[in-house]
C-alpha cells in the first residue's frame, strides 16, 4: 500500500508471521531514474523474501525498473494493475490498465522477460461493473509468464466502497492454473476462512487491516495453519513494535519528513489500543499524531497498551477462576 507498507512495516510483518510483504506501489519511471523516494519504497533491507510492486504504463520503463529491482536483492516483483487513486489512473497506470488490456499485456511480457525472478500480477476484478475482465487479464498474465496473480473484490469505479465481491473471483479460478489470491475486506481468520471458500483463491492478502496491526498476517497464517484462533501480541510485544516501527520511519525518512509519514501508523495504533481496552489511547491520540517531539511521542507509546494489558490480565484471571 502506497504510504503504507514501508521496509519497516514489512519487516516487522514478517516478523509476527506473514508468509510474504510486498513493497509500497513504485513508479517505474522514477525507479528508473533514481529518484530518493522510489528508492526509499524499494527498500528491502532486513526483508526476506523482499518484493518490489511496479507500476506504470511504458513497457520500456518497466522492463528497466524490474531489471533495477532485481539487481538490488528484489526476490519477485509485483506489477500493479489495481490501483483506484486518480493521481494513477490518470497516467494510465494500475487499474486502468484494465481499459487497455493489450498494453497490459505488453507491459507483463516486458516484466518477465527482463528478469529472471517470479512476476505476479495484482488486479481489480474490472473497470466497472459492466466490464469485469479480471478472468481475461488472468488469462493473458499466465500465457506472458506470470507465476501468481491477485484479485481485489471490487471494480476500479467502487473504489473502497461496498462490499468485496469474493465469489466474481471464483471466475478467476476457472480461468487459469495460476496460484491465485483473494484481496479485500478480509480482516481477520473467520473473514479469510470466508474470502478462500467464496473465490476458490488459494491464498488471502491482507491491506487496510494491518494498519496499526502488523501482527495481523501472521494472526491470520497462523489460524489458517493449526485451525485455532491465534491469541493477540502481548501488550509489550506490540509497544516494541510500535516503537520500532516509530523509530524506523524516523531514521528512514529523516526527523521532518518521518513524523508525516508516522502520523497514520500512530493514529492506527490507537485505534487497535482502544479496541484491545486501553483506557489511555483515545486521551493521547491527538498528542501522538501532532508531536513534533520524538521524545515525547515514544514515551507516550510507552504507554499506550498499559491499559489494554490490565484488561487482558483480568479476563485471563475470570477465566481462570
Amino acid at each position: 500500500m502506497s504510504g503504507v507498507t514501508d521496509v519497516v512495516f514489512r519487516r516487522i510483518a514478517r516478523r509476527f508471521g506473514a508468509s510474504l510483504v510486498v513493497s509500497e506501489m513504485v513508479a517505474s519511471d522514477e525507479l528508473v531514474s533514481r529518484s530518493a523516494e522510489a528508492l526509499l519504497r524499494a527498500e528491502g533491507v532486513g526483508v526476506s523474501p523482499h518484493v518490489v510492486q511496479l507500476a506504470g504504463c511504458d513497457a520500456r520503463w518497466m522492463g528497466e525498473a524490474a531489471r533495477i529491482a532485481e539487481a538490488s536483492g528484489a526476490a519477485m516483483i509485483d506489477i500493479n494493475m489495481g490501483c483506484p487513486a486518480k493521481r494513477v489512473i490518470g497516467g494510465w497506470s494500475g487499474s486502468a490498465l484494465m481499459r487497455d488490456l493489450d498494453n497490459a499485456t505488453s507491459l507483463i511480457a516486458a516484466v518477465v522477460g527482463a528478469v529472471a525472478i517470479p512476476v505476479s500480477v495484482k488486479m481489480r476484478l474490472g473497470w466497472d461493473e459492466t466490464s469485469m475482465n479480471a478472468p481475461e487479464l488472468a488469462r493473458r498474465a499466465e500465457d506472458s509468464g506470470v507465476a501468481l496473480v491477485t484479485v481485489h473484490g471490487r471494480t476500479r469505479q467502487q473504489f473502497y466502497k461496498g462490499e468485496a465481491n469474493w465469489p466474481a473471483i471464483r471466475r478467476v479460478r476457472e480461468a487459469t492454473s495460476l496460484p491465485l489470491v483473494v484481496n479485500g475486506d478480509i480482516l481477520d481468520g473467520k473473514t479469510a476462512e470466508a474470502a478462500l471458500a467464496a473465490s476458490g483463491a488459494d491464498a488471502v492478502m491482507v491491506g487496510r487491516a494491518a494498519v496499526g496491526r502488523p501482527w495481523l498476517v501472521g494472526q491470520i497464517a497462523a489460524e489458517r495453519t493449526t485451525g485455532e484462533a491465534a491469541p493477540e501480541p502481548s501488550a509489550k510485544a506490540k509497544t516494541i513494535a510500535a516503537i520500532e516501527h516509530y523509530e524506523g520511519l524516523l531514521a528512514l525518512y529523516g526527523i521532518r519528513t518521518g513524523l508525516r509519514h508516522a502520523r497514520k501508523h500512530l493514529a492506527a495504533y490507537c485505534a487497535d489500543a482502544a479496541r484491545c481496552g486501553s483506557a489511555t489511547a483515545q486521551a493521547c491520540r491527538t498528542e501522538l499524531v501532532t508531536s513534533e517531539e520524538p521524545a515525547r511521542v515514544l514515551a507516550l507509546l510507552e504507554q499506550l497498551y498499559e491499559a489494554s494489558a490490565g484488561a487482558a490480565d483480568a479476563a485471563g484471571l475470570m477465566r481462570a477462576a
